[in-house]
């Protein structure tokens, strides 16, 4: 089983209330081999929403904020946790996530400054699937069994 990102699977939820559909993405849904997770929505943010990126603060935390400033690093991280719930409820050991995603990201994510420059890293929901011993694409990089 699959947790995917919601986006991919064709679930209207990115920031800009659009998707990126991905056939075989959309494929693995249908088929029941996967389940559409947004960790943002998960984690209490409207669609759309403001724009978020990564930052490092002057104590070198990760925080989220958003392009008005807002800290938004509380919503990620609930909506990870719960996105990690529902991987383990499903068993779900491999996830296939939104390249340069805030939340699902997977090694090169914005850099903060809401500029489209790229840096090494990866989003919040990443980070603890990783941290949980799931395995991560993209839909760049993920094949089918």
């Amino acid at each position: 089983m699959y947790i995917v990102s919601a986006c991919l699977a064709g679930i209207k939820c990115r920031y800009d209330g659009k998707d990126n559909e991905n056939n075989d993405i959309m494929k693995l849904v249908k088929e029941g081999k996967a389940i559409p997770v947004c960790p943002e929505v998960l984690g209490g943010l409207p669609i759309p929403r403001i724009p978020c990126e990564i930052i490092e603060d002057k104590n070198g935390k990760l925080k989220v904020i958003n392009k008005e400033g807002k800290d938004c690093t509380l919503e990620f991280l609930q909506g990870a946790q719960k996105a990690l719930a529902i991987a383990e409820v499903v068993g779900a050991n491999t996830a296939i996530l939104k390249s340069k995603s805030p939340s699902c990201g997977y090694g090169k994510i914005y850099d903060g400054k809401f500029n489209g420059n790229l840096v090494d890293g990866d989003g919040i929901t990443t980070r603890i699937f990783k941290e949980n011993g799931i395995k991560i694409y993209t839909e760049n990089n993920f094949t089918l069994d």
